[in-house]
């Protein structure tokens, strides 16, 4: 694909998203719905055939004369966070589009398949569930899922579905929409989520492994209301239990980091109860989120024991109670060895730097390799992390990812 022609679909899915001071396309609505016709549009242009599956995710197929190997998937997603970057998700898809339009333009005839997937409804914001379109394609939703509400619209989950020519009667059977075993390769481009590259200079890096994730949205710590002159030992502070709590868990971070061990700790929410909070008041109530990353199902299991005795620990010495509460969890993904050494190989042969690294974000490739797909990925350089304004991937950067896929591709590196 030409870099005019990239850069023109990097400007249709900004234009369709434009939200000052930054870009929003709702899942399972309107600008997500714009951004899968722009791209459906641009691959029947390239001969692509379309198709939704029940999920309504958005599949390009550009067909083999005569497949000779299970189907190569190149995807990612087009919704965004509330006034969040252009590039999360959306470069990935494009980079497909371009793929194909390399190996067209080499005169390669694909010895298998090579679709392109637009998935739906990866960001986590709109129904407290992340990797939603991936889920559905690879049954991975978790149960109660098509019952959660949208962030805006309050539509469940099934009935957002509906609307956009998906079937949730068929992802109720929970049985995955298609084989993974029948899956060649998942390959997938995704702006890097920390400034690695910049650091490093290189254009893209090869990764080696998505974070999992365990998730507690409403952790509630209680203890006793109390008025503010009240003596140091008489108190049962909810708030200052949620600061030894939440600096115990930064510790733990440190500690494992510093063995080698990467992990992270996201604390969202944080707060006294908005209704009662007061001056000069002790809180006995406390309310907070967590995110824990690991990169292995061994090392997350692993963090989970560690966070329940850090919890106890805290509500001992605090005299509170900390409830956990409701939990979610996205398995981890290994990248696949295979695949990284094809990547890596055709990376060095086309002259651009890759180095390894590991993916700071859960992506819709977890899902691939945690059901036994092969899969890969490349990370773009981009200065200023994503989920906001200002994210910043060059084209030319995006190209030479693309470059890297369609040389792989087509030397049967992948």
């Amino acid at each position: 694909m030409s870099a005019d022609l990239v850069q023109r679909l990097l400007d249709g899915v900004a234009e369709i998203g434009a939200d000052a001071p930054g870009i929003t396309r709702e899942a399972y609505g309107r600008g997500e719905n714009l951004a899968h016709a722009l791209i459906a549009e641009a691959g029947a242009a390239l001969g692509m055939q379309a198709s939704l599956d029940a999920g309504a995710n958005l599949n390009l197929r550009w067909a083999a004369k005569s497949a000779e190997a299970p189907p190569i998937l190149i995807g990612s997603h087009l919704d965004s966070v509330v006034q969040g970057g252009n590039f999360d998700g959306a470069a990935g898809v494009i980079a497909g589009l371009g793929v194909v339009q390399a190996l067209q333009a080499q005169g390669v005839a694909p010895k298998r398949d090579i679709e392109v997937l637009a998935l739906r409804c990866e960001e986590a914001v709109w129904f407290g569930l992340g990797l939603i379109g991936s889920r559905c394609l690879l049954a991975r939703l978790p149960e109660g899922a098509l019952d959660l509400r949208h962030a805006r619209t309050g539509l469940t989950l099934a009935e957002s579905i509906a609307a956009c020519g998906g079937n949730p009667a068929r992802l109720r059977e929970g049985t995955p929409l298609r084989d993974p075993k029948a899956m060649g390769a998942y390959l997938e481009a995704h702006i890097e989520q920390a400034p690695q590259l910049i650091e490093a200079g290189a254009p893209l890096a090869i990764c080696l492994a998505n974070p999992g994730n365990v998730r507690h949205p409403f952790i509630r710590i209680a203890g006793e209301d109390a008025h503010t002159g009240l003596p140091h030992r008489f108190r049962r502070d909810a708030a200052l239990a949620g600061a030894d709590f939440s600096l115990a868990l930064e510790q733990l971070w440190l500690a494992e980091e510093a063995a080698g061990r990467p992990m992270a700790v996201t604390i969202g929410r944080f707060h006294t109860p908005a209704a009662k909070h007061s001056l000069t008041a002790v809180s006995g109530d406390f309310e907070m989120s967590l995110d824990l990353r690991g990169y292995s199902a061994d090392h997350l299991a692993a963090l989970e024991g560690a966070l329940q005795r850090i919890a106890a620990e805290v509500a001992a010495r605090r005299g509170v109670s900390i409830v956990l509460g409701e939990r979610s969890a996205a398995a981890p993904g290994p990248m696949d060895p295979r695949l990284i050494a094809g990547l890596s190989a055709a990376a060095a042969a086309s002259g651009i730097a890759a180095p390894h690294l590991n993916s700071p974000g859960s992506h819709d490739a977890n899902n691939f390799a945690a059901s036994g797909v092969p899969t890969a990925m490349l990370l773009v350089r981009n200065q200023n992390g994503s989920h906001n304004p200002h994210e910043a991937m060059d084209t030319p950067d995006l190209m030479a990812a693309i470059a890297v896929m369609a040389r792989a591709i087509a030397e049967n590196h992948v």
